[in-house]
């Protein structure tokens, strides 16, 4: 900790830079060309224990939790990811980026932990990082978990 603010005034600044953070990177990544949500990088690349997102299906269940989870993909003008644009390649395709766009998003906010302890003690700083796993995790899970299924369907229609 580099500045005693109290723990009242650390969880107000904490949750203040919680929301900013979202809303910079949420904007932000709205102008991302679509080039760009194309290829994964080393974070959002969906490696083979996931079994094409199914693994998530299978242990975590996310088909039945996933449409709780709060939407804010068209805020800042992008695209939101309750339902498919269209069942053309396209539209999958379309979709295919935003998981890649919203999963990036997620790992930015997440990644901005450590700011907080510049203001929080150990304690305060260990629930930051509970909440960041809390309001983060689920959503990149939802991502990978969609990014699995599209893969295997536009694999599918490669193929034929």
């Amino acid at each position: 900790m580099i500045v005693d603010l109290g723990d009242g005034a650390a969880v107000a600044l904490s949750v203040a830079t919680w929301v900013a953070v979202s809303f910079a990177v949420g904007w932000w990544a709205t102008r991302w060309p679509d080039d760009r949500l194309v290829t994964e990088g080393p974070f959002t690349r969906l490696r083979g224990w996931e079994a094409g997102g199914a693994f998530w299906q299978r242990r975590l269940r996310v088909q039945r939790w996933k449409d709780r989870l709060p939407e804010a993909g068209a805020f800042f003008g992008g695209a939101a990811k309750r339902r498919l644009p269209s069942r053309s390649d396209e539209g999958l395709e379309a979709f295919r980026r935003e998981t890649v766009r919203a999963e990036r998003v997620h790992w930015l906010i997440l990644a901005t932990t450590p700011v907080h302890l510049l203001w929080c003690r150990p304690t305060v700083f260990a629930g930051m990082v509970l909440y960041g796993v809390v309001f983060n995790v689920p959503f990149i899970v939802v991502q990978r978990a969609n990014r699995g299924r599209l893969d295997r369907i536009l694999s599918r229609r490669r193929r034929r």
